[in-house]
């Protein structure tokens, strides 16, 4: 006899949020209350109406998960990468979720130390993340960040590597990032607000203090703004930079003197955004100044900083996007991206070598990996496709002599890159505007849309998710799925000018691109709408939510997770984590324009009594970025609202917050929920 499974219905209890004259209705922002018992009750509800409706799959979900755990190899470890006398490696053993971080002096042949297991330390905690080892510059000092509740708040530690010990003071509300002076006893470290979240301070520490004693060296007083603090490569100066979505500021000491007065580098000016690196008496600053909207390189004198005395080195582009930079003693690397790919350049200092890395692939991800050393003339970068596992690669600038340092193993003995195929295809979107999209599956597929699709994207802040190498998603392509990234608006894709064309204003962009490209894909034969799936987190949750309003009958099934959904109420509350900072991205609905603007697409608010697709929403309880009432509220919305049949299942993660576990095979079992969704829709039970 069927069991049978009646949903959660939540409670309502209307508030009424008024502004602009204009007051709208939230049923469920009782939910917003993680202390309330209540509020708990009915995430275990939704937790065991998941667990219920996902039940009959729980074997095929062991299985995915122990297919995915096969293809990795236990034993890893990272490429060792030398610096200050010291090889560096990271490495998993079998059987342990967590890295052991480790290093040699001086030859790889010498005996192991271990600076911290991580596996020691998560023993205690349903969630461990470590971040921000930071080594003073005699090598005798280690200190780190350690959260251990998934809120993005770590507490700092200092370990000293020579006896072994840990100091006794632990400092709290932090980002986990720090950054020694040269005295080897001062440590600059980030403040977060407690409320908020936001990296508003910088401190400084002397180690074997109390840290009541710790001193403020700067404090950011716009709430628009997050700061940060680290030491250039060149180990000459401690920098601070003051960061909002569309303008910087940084300021700096002599690293060897802690105590000085920090200087600014160039003060704000709304609009100006700029980065800076030191090397040999000059300071080197990627900018947008002068309306270089895909940025250009300048240089400046160590005595001479602001703007006024930039001089340019690399001219602004219109097709190029300059990235970042890599400085060596002899070489200058340029990350670059022109029509979406990803580009390196080499260039000598003394102008005599200028040429970029061949790379012959669309649907390929190159980036510059680990380069410490400035003194060599060994370029580090690495390379994957979506068919082709990722590489690590020394290459040398001289003689352009390529070594592979690593590649990454796919284990299982069934995987063959031969047997995959990509391409990039380009939609077009309702303005007129080519959409690029990057498409991976089993060659022999049928084009004649009974093919199962999983259409994902992120399209928010110009973060681009370049076409990379997936061990996971092996599981998709293995049966039968093709998979798509939609390179949309709001991202930086196609360069600056393609960021600021999918936000503020222009932000509906993102999700008319993704909804045209599955109407693309459709009528090309990949899939059909009984066939098609989309994927999204975060912001790309938002996304999700969007489309779903806007076009339901395209997909079958929606997975997203985290997703920023109740983004009026949100942007309106700046004592939630993160929001002040936002405003560039989304705008201000304290202004009446950008009110109606979001009020109008955000999925929260514009839930309707229609039939939608078959959901699956994933939140954290911790989380920090996305408060889990959002999913939460939204889930409850939908199920008053929707008309279908269709499922609709929340899971809430009551350990951690935005992402998944901490573990490295934990978290393959909510990628293996997530699938056995998606299959059980398509039939698929092995």
């Amino acid at each position: 006899m069927k069991e049978n499974i009646i949903a959660p219905i939540a409670k309502e209890i209307p508030k009424k949020l008024t502004i602009h004259n204009n007051t709208r209705v939230d049923p469920y922002f009782w939910l917003n209350d993680r202390e309330n018992p209540e509020v708990i009750a009915y995430l275990e509800a939704e937790n065991a109406f998941f667990e219920q409706n996902m039940k009959h799959t729980a074997p095929f979900q062991e299985d995915l998960f122990k297919e995915m755990k096969s293809r990795i190899k236990e034993d890893n470890s990272s490429v060792p990468y030398k610096h200050n006398g010291y090889w560096y490696i990271t490495r998993f053993e079998i059987g342990k979720e967590y890295p052991i971080y480790t290093r040699k002096k001086e030859s790889l042949e010498a005996q192991e130390e271990i600076l911290i297991d991580c596996n020691i330390e998560a023993k205690n905690h349903d969630y461990y993340k470590v971040r921000g080892l930071s080594i003073s510059l005699d090598n005798k000092y280690m200190s780190y960040g350690e959260d251990c509740v998934s809120r993005r708040e770590y507490k700092i530690k200092i370990k000293n590597l020579v006896t072994g010990e840990f100091f006794e003071e632990v400092i709290e509300d932090t980002t986990g990032s720090s950054t020694w002076a040269n005295d080897n006893k001062t440590l600059f470290y980030t403040v977060k607000d407690p409320e908020t979240l936001r990296s508003y301070k910088i401190n400084k520490h002397i180690v074997g203090t109390p840290t009541s004693k710790d001193v403020s060296v700067y404090e950011e007083e716009d709430d628009t703004f997050d700061v940060f603090v680290y030491k250039t490569k060149s180990e000459k100066f401690i920098c601070i930079g003051s960061s909002a979505t569309l303008t910087s500021e940084y300021r700096f000491i002599d690293a060897d003197t802690p105590n000085a007065k920090f200087k600014v580098f160039q003060e704000r000016v709304r609009g100006l955004e700029y980065g800076i690196a030191h090397y040999d008496g000059n300071f080197y600053i990627l900018t947008n100044i002068d309306k270089a909207t895909n940025f250009k390189l300048m240089q400046t004198p160590e005595s001479a900083t602001q703007k006024e005395n930039w001089k340019t080195l690399i001219e602004h582009r219109e097709d190029t996007l300059i990235e970042d930079i890599d400085i060596f003693k002899n070489y200058l690397i340029v990350s670059e991206r022109t029509n979406g790919l990803n580009q390196i350049r080499i260039m000598s200092w003394d102008k005599k070598v200028d040429y970029y890395l061949p790379f012959n692939n669309e649907t390929y991800t190159a980036y510059s990996s680990i380069n410490a050393e400035f003194d060599s003339e060994w370029f580090r970068y690495g390379y994957n496709s979506l068919t082709t596992p990722t590489s690590i690669i020394e290459f040398n600038m001289r003689t352009k002599e390529f070594n592979v340092l690593k590649e990454q193993e796919v284990l299982g003995g069934v995987f063959d890159k031969n047997n995959y195929e990509s391409e990039r295809v380009w939609a077009t979107a309702v303005d007129g505007t080519k959409i690029p999209i990057s498409l991976v599956y089993k060659k022999g597929i049928k084009r004649d849309g009974s093919q199962p699709l999983l259409q994902y994207s992120y399209g928010s802040y110009g973060h681009t998710i370049d076409p990379y190498f997936s061990t996971t998603r092996l599981t998709l392509l293995d049966r039968g799925f093709i998979y798509a990234i939609a390179h949309i608006r709001g991202g930086e894709y196609l360069g600056r000018p393609w960021y600021d064309d999918g936000k503020l204003l222009n932000k509906k962009n993102t999700f008319t691109d993704f909804i045209d490209c599955s109407k693309f894909l459709i009528e090309e034969k990949y899939t059909s709408p009984a066939h098609l799936y989309a994927m999204g987190g975060s912001a790309g949750g938002l996304l999700m939510g969007a489309i779903m309003n806007m076009a339901p009958k395209l997909y079958n099934g929606i997975l997203a997770a985290v997703p920023f959904v109740d983004v009026v109420t949100t942007m309106l509350d700046d004592s939630i984590p993160l929001t002040t900072g936002e405003y560039d991205e989304w705008g201000n609905p304290n202004n009446l324009e950008y009110y109606e603007y979001i009020k109008s697409y955000s999925p929260y608010d514009n839930v309707q009594q229609i039939a939608y697709p078959n959901v699956l929403i994933t939140t954290g309880l911790h989380d920090s970025q996305v408060q889990y009432w959002e999913p939460a509220k939204w889930v409850a919305k939908l199920r008053k609202n929707k008309i279908d049949t269709n499922k609709l299942l929340l899971k809430t993660n009551m350990e951690t917050g935005h992402g998944v576990a901490s573990g490295r095979f934990d978290s393959l079992k909510e990628v293996a929920e997530e699938y056995a969704f998606i299959f059980d829709l398509e039939g698929i039970d092995s």
